[in-house]
């Protein structure tokens, strides 16, 4: 069984979204999957990241049913199980209330792609789901939030858009394994922020072309990427 590592993986997503400063207190929570074992490790609820060790993981099956940990998981896991659920090549999850990003969704906005920088790592904008009615947030609301992201998703691949805004709420990022995860929150994050500084400065600022835009992510996405060492 993999799940000592998994659980190492998943404590160090969460120590780096608190090194990149995309966590105040307990606000933020990564997980990730085996799925080989069809296993998910996650954070536990409200307990200080620095407080954290592998073993605080708490380990739980796709039903949300606990494996191994004595402690309660993070109150998101329904919305972590639902994009691993449907998600698939999804690894990992990360969720934070990161300032620019958390901006956008509570302004129901996506995020625009104006240049490279969002280009190389989102296939398009970054999306936003539809808010959820009135009986979705009284029952199973942490359910209805996955179900609201995989909704949003219907005609969007995962993989070229690691990202979500959930509407006034906040983004949550996944990636092929934990650590990738916690990358892309960081750079969703980053994009959300030059965002603001670009519109606060041209509010018409025309999104990137899109020549432009398939170049950047293709270079180093997909089969042809030429970015890196291989």
């Amino acid at each position: 069984m993999l799940i000592p590592d998994l659980r190492a993986e998943v404590l160090e997503a969460n120590l780096e979204i608190v090194r990149r400063g995309l966590v105040l207190y307990t606000f933020g929570n990564a997980s990730g999957y085996d799925a080989r074992e069809g296993l998910v490790a996650i954070k536990p609820s409200g307990v200080p990241f620095e407080r954290l060790r592998p073993e605080d993981m708490v380990v739980t099956d796709l039903s949300g049913k606990i494996v191994e940990g004595t402690l309660r998981p993070s109150s998101d896991l329904d919305t972590h199980l639902e994009i691993y659920r449907y998600f698939r090549g999804v690894h990992g999850v990360v969720h934070t209330h990161s300032t620019h990003a958390t901006a956008f969704a509570q302004a129901g906005r996506e995020i625009p792609c104006l240049g490279t920088t969002h280009a190389d790592y989102f296939h398009g904008p970054v999306p936003v789901t539809a808010p959820l009615a009135e009986a979705e947030i009284r029952s199973e609301y942490e359910l209805n939030t996955g179900r609201a992201i995989v909704r949003r998703f219907r005609d969007l691949d995962p993989l070229s858009h690691p990202g979500v805004l959930v509407a006034s709420h906040g983004p949550f990022a996944w990636g092929r394994n934990p650590s990738q995860a916690a990358m892309h929150a960081v750079l969703m994050e980053e994009i959300a922020r030059i965002a603001s500084l670009t519109l606060a400065l041209k509010p018409d600022a025309a999104p990137l072309p899109q020549a432009l835009h398939d170049e950047h992510f293709l270079r180093k996405h997909g089969p042809q990427a030429r970015y890196g060492q291989g």
